[in-house]
Formats: C-alpha cells, structure tokens, sequence
C-alpha cells in the first residue's frame, strides 16, 4: 500500500486448550521458534515472545494489510499442528478459542517487551486467570465471563 505509514503495536495473549498446563519448558524454545516463523511467514514483525505451560505472549508490529484475526487463526492452527506432529502432548494438542489484543504506543514498547519476557517470574506470584483479567480491565475491554478463557477447574 503506497504511501501508507502506521505504527501498530499489539500484544496478544491466547490459552491452552482448558488452560491446562501442557507446553513442557524443554519445548518452549522451538515453540518459540516455530511461531515466529509463521508471523515472519505473513510479513509481520514479531518483536516479543514467551510462554508458559498454559498460554502464550505475543507482541506484534502489525501492517495494516492483515487483519490481527487471520494472524491469530495461521499462529494458532500452525503451531497446533506442529506440536501434534512433534507429539509434544499426550492425545490432541489446540488452543483455545478466541485471544486477548492489546495496543500500545512506541514509547510503552519497552515495559512490554519485559513483561512478556519476565513471564516465569511473574506468575510466580499471580495466575494466568487473574493475570489476563487484570489485562482485560486495565484496558477496559467489556467481557463477559462466561467467554473468558475456560479454565480447567470450571
């Protein structure tokens, strides 16, 4: 698209099936890897990337020719797949439906950058559900919690 410049930065965090806690730290690494790949892949910038057992942070430079949904739709079904090839999990292996975005300006990219990538150390002291609540309502995004992620112990 010429002459169309955009700064767009979005941080998306999407669940484990159930939020079971079914990605193994030995995979995260390639995970990781993988992932980035498939965001390369669309020629979008990937500038931050951790998980967890249970979910999973992204921050994207985002182009404004592709919507952040079929993103979201090629990472998940991408790395679903890889994972069931790699037979990383016992059984069938998705995410969850659905995903969190959040914007942020240039000037908050740093702040971001580091609490995707201070992940482990943070939900040392707080949970992925209270976690991603308290994205939901920082951000003040209208939720319903009957479609918030589902949470194993539901």
């Amino acid at each position: 698209m010429a002459n169309t410049y955009t700064q767009i930065y979005i941080h998306v965090v999407f669940a484990v099936e159930g939020s079971q806690n079914l990605i193994k730290p030995k995979n995260n690494d390639e995970l990781q890897k993988y992932i980035t790949g498939i965001v390369s892949g669309q020629k979008q910038k990937l500038t931050a990337i951790n998980n967890m057992p249970d979910h999973l942070h992204l921050l994207v430079g985002l182009k404004p020719d592709m919507a952040l949904s079929d993103l979201m739709r090629d990472v998940k079904a991408g790395s679903s797949k890889y994972i069931n090839e790699n037979r990383w999990v016992a059984g069938r292996f998705s995410w969850q439906e659905g995903f969190g975005a959040f914007s942020y300006s240039r000037s908050q990219l740093g702040t971001v950058i580091r609490y995707i990538e201070n992940q482990q150390k943070h939900h040392a002291k707080k949970s992925f559900r209270d976690e991603y609540i308290d994205l939901l309502e920082k951000f003040g995004v209208d939720y319903d919690r009957r479609y918030v992620f589902k949470f194993d112990n539901e």
